[in-house]
């Protein structure tokens, strides 16, 4: 098991769960797909002067066009439909809906990757579902009437970010990490930016302040560039169904810096929460019974190399 792949899943996650706090204040002045454009530029922008300084490695059009798709995927559709859901239902629904993400990364890892399905992983996902649960409260989620609409739309996002993050795991091997996160950015930024001009005509700009630039920057260069990135790098080093453990680190964040900045409550069930989560990622990172002694050499001789790559 690789420590480096757990430490940058779980730092992306944590990245994201306090991206929420940030978002809060942009989005009362940026709308959602015109901020998501913002973020997708500052990403590609940062990721290319990175790759320009040191070089990167050479891809073949196969490659990019691969990239390209599986971006569209991920930032164009997924995290759409996410903004629709959340738009229509509000933050509960989407805390509570696409909290489902991890089971659909650990089905598609078993349908596409031909991962191990194994009764260790599916308790430790179940651990940190209830944990998450626990953190989020979903009495607060409103699951009928009009939000319909917004809840499919979640769902949707959920759907697609763990075939998303499946499909990254696949071509990330036989590309660099830095790579692929800045073809799957150039991949989603043609959606986001039509939607943006769509939502423009309803959804004006307010006035930009420099905080609400600062914020700005934060999301493209911290929650974009950087967190994507590391999302990536742990999905070449750990199976998608460890990884996706990983991702129940996001609303703990999430709820904990809401607490520290926002003043908000930390009640009994957040800390019985993150207990289970981090109780739940424990147990997918110990090694699956029955997976013979050549089985992990070759798992960790492969996790060492793309890491050196």
């Amino acid at each position: 098991m690789s420590r480096w792949g757990i430490a940058a899943g779980l730092a992306a996650a944590a990245i994201w769960g306090g991206m929420y706090v940030v978002s809060r204040v942009v989005l009362q002045i940026v709308p959602p797909f015109t901020l998501l454009s913002l973020r997708l530029v500052l990403g590609i922008a940062c990721l290319g002067v990175i790759l320009g300084v040191t070089g990167g490695r050479r891809l073949e059009r196969r490659q990019i066009r691969s990239i390209l798709w599986v971006g569209l995927l991920g930032f164009g559709i997924s995290i759409g439909l996410q903004f629709v859901g959340t738009r229509l239902t509000g933050a509960a629904n989407a805390s509570l809906v696409t909290s489902a993400s991890p089971v659909f990364i650990m089905l598609f890892g078993v349908l596409i990757l031909g991962e191990r399905a194994s009764r260790q992983r599916g308790l430790a996902l179940l651990l940190a579902f209830l944990g998450v649960l626990a953190v989020i409260d979903p009495r607060t989620a409103s699951l009928q009437g009009g939000s319909l609409a917004g809840n499919l739309a979640l769902l949707g996002a959920a759907i697609t970010w763990g075939l998303y993050s499946v499909l990254v795991r696949k071509v990330s091997q036989t590309a660099g990490t830095m790579e692929v996160s800045l073809f799957a950015f150039l991949g989603g930024l043609p959606l986001a930016l039509g939607m943006s001009v769509v939502e423009r005509t309803r959804l004006p700009v307010g006035e930009v302040t420099p905080l609400i630039v600062a914020g700005i920057v934060y999301l493209g260069v911290i929650s974009t560039a950087l967190a994507m990135y590391l999302w990536n790098k742990s999905l070449q080093l750990l199976e998608a169904g460890v990884v996706s453990l990983l991702f129940f680190a996001q609303p703990v964040v999430g709820v904990g810096l809401g607490a520290v900045l926002l003043g908000e409550a930390l009640s009994g069930a957040f800390w019985l929460g993150a207990a289970l989560i981090t109780a739940g990622v424990l147990l997918a990172a110990r090694p699956v019974p029955g997976a013979n002694a050549a089985d992990l050499q070759g798992e960790a001789g492969r996790s060492m190399s793309e890491h050196e790559g």
